[in-house]
């Protein structure tokens, strides 16, 4: 089974992973299951020092570990590692934010137990390919284009985001981590895209819930992604 895919590495590179759109030039890296693991942790602190996401199809896993956390010192559980279960309640299914939850609400000074699964491992001395000096490569000009592959529908050949949507996905990540605890670069840009075209929050807010509705976002917060957005455009931020 694929636990998430990453682009022009065969590491695993959080920074890589493939997320809604991938350039022409672009080659994917599957990363399937390797071995289980499993791990005590006692929460001494509130944060655990973990970011976590999902593939989209129920496997929710370890994107970064921030230096010098909890998590950072025990040096079992690694970037890349597939959550199973928590205390024993299995996880497979729940998406990143669910999973950062369950974890959140964890209660301090008490132990837990994490089960895991980690990337299989191969070709560690493989080097990522090399950019330039190729004359295969050197025919391909990446412009602006990228193609977006979707759940539903063909895929499309799309602009990447323009300077402005950017920083509005900047923004809006840092909303995400102020209302549900957790940053996701690609599923910020996937709000501003739905936002790209559109004249007022009401039509926004449609646009949102046709694109994502299963995470029934609070009505402040698409206020907020709303607000991000045109602040962007009138070069507030």
């Amino acid at each position: 089974m694929i636990m998430f895919c990453t682009l022009n590495t065969h590491r695993i590179d959080m920074d890589k992973l493939l997320g809604g759109q991938i350039g022409l030039e672009d080659f994917i890296f599957a990363h399937i299951k390797g071995p289980k693991k499993e791990v005590d942790i006692l929460k001494s602190e509130e944060s655990l020092g973990l970011t976590i996401t999902d593939n989209g199809t129920g496997c929710a896993f370890i994107k970064r570990i921030k230096e010098g956390s909890l998590i950072d010192q025990i040096k079992m559980v690694c970037v890349g590692d597939h959550i199973e279960s928590i205390n024993g309640k299995n996880v497979v299914g729940y998406r990143h934010y669910e999973v950062a939850k369950l974890l959140k609400a964890l209660e301090k000074g008490q132990t837990f137990k994490l089960q895991l699964i980690e990337p299989m491992k191969a070709f560690e001395m493989i080097e990522p390919r090399l950019k330039g000096g190729n004359l295969s490569e050197a025919k391909i000009s990446r412009g602006r284009e990228t193609l977006r592959l979707r759940s539903k529908g063909p895929a499309t050949l799309e602009e990447m985001p323009s300077d402005v949507e950017e920083k509005a996905i900047k923004k809006v990540d840092d909303l995400l981590e102020m209302y549900m605890g957790i940053r996701d670069i690609e599923l910020a840009a996937t709000m501003v895209e739905a936002g790209r075209d559109k004249n007022n929050p009401d039509e926004f807010a449609v646009a949102l819930d046709e694109a994502l509705g299963d995470f029934a976002f609070p009505d402040e917060f698409v206020f907020d992604v709303w607000g991000a957005i045109g602040d962007a455009k009138e070069g507030r931020l």
